[in-house]
């Protein structure tokens, strides 16, 4: 398997925002000519987003899920200047230097539970990636999956890994499992749990998960009156992730007994 290489490229045009999503996504032209959703480094929950979309997507990547292309995209403080709407003003200034951004899948549609079925060995995947990084939105309400070109799409893992919203207490969470997976869009085609977790297991070696770990960008791990180190913090996210691992046959049953 191939080193993940995450790209740098700048945004020249912003071209219009994505109002479902809380956070103010946009759609943005890069530097290379393509269209992207950039999530913003000044929207809501911050840099700790932008960590959980880019450790989930990477992950996700891993265990074969298909995910847009991650790239790191430099936003300069010009845009701000010429934007009229005081809301997405305030956005572009607080978010001027490395944000992160998904490639646009033009044409995409939301996944429809109620419409769409899908193999359930990719159906299990998705629970339990989602699982091991504790992505709590991924509902009927809220699915977060695009169908593209035939195929599902995973985007949007910005609320996983809710225990780095507050390093005092992260420790607490390695002891627990993912309840909240009643609530999975997919349990009811997750039918193939115990074998697609012994695939994951595999896939997700140690060595690849601190590759993926060592792609947050240095700045993102750096906040004003934080006890851990940027290193610290590393180090936190490796730990959960091995411990969640360790834990997939509870993981597993969690998820079928829910279903």
């Amino acid at each position: 398997m191939k080193d993940i290489e995450i790209r740098t490229v700048a945004v020249t045009q912003y071209l219009q925002p994505l109002r479902e999503g809380g956070s103010l996504p946009a759609i943005v032209k890069a530097e290379d000519g393509f269209l992207y959703v950039l999530k913003f480094r000044g929207a809501g929950q911050g840099k700790r987003a932008l960590i959980a979309e880019l450790l989930g997507g990477e992950l996700a990547r891993v265990v074969g899920l298909k995910v847009p292309e991650l790239v790191f995209m430099e936003l300069d403080d010009s845009f701000s200047k010429t934007e009229p709407d005081e809301e997405i003003q305030d956005l572009l200034s607080f978010s001027v230097g490395l944000n992160l951004g998904l490639h646009f899948l033009s044409g995409a549609i939301t996944f429809d539970p109620l419409v769409n079925t899908l193999d359930p060995v990719i159906a299990s995947k998705v629970v339990l990636v989602d699982s091991l990084i504790s992505n709590i939105d991924r509902t009927v309400k809220n699915t977060n999956l695009l169908l593209w070109n035939k195929e599902l799409w995973v985007i949007d893992n910005g609320a996983s890994f809710y225990f780095h919203h507050n390093w005092n207490t992260w420790e607490e969470h390695l002891t627990r499992t993912f309840p909240l997976v009643k609530n999975h869009v997919l349990l009811e085609q997750a039918t193939r749990l115990k074998e697609t977790s012994k695939e994951i297991s595999q896939l997700l070696t140690l060595e690849k998960i601190q590759e993926i770990v060592a792609l947050i960008p240095e700045d993102w791990l750096i906040e004003e009156g934080e006890l851990l180190t940027p290193n610290e913090m590393r180090s936190a996210y490796l730990k959960f992730l091995t411990t969640r691992l360790s834990k997939m046959d509870l993981l597993v049953k969690e998820a079928e007994d829910a279903r």
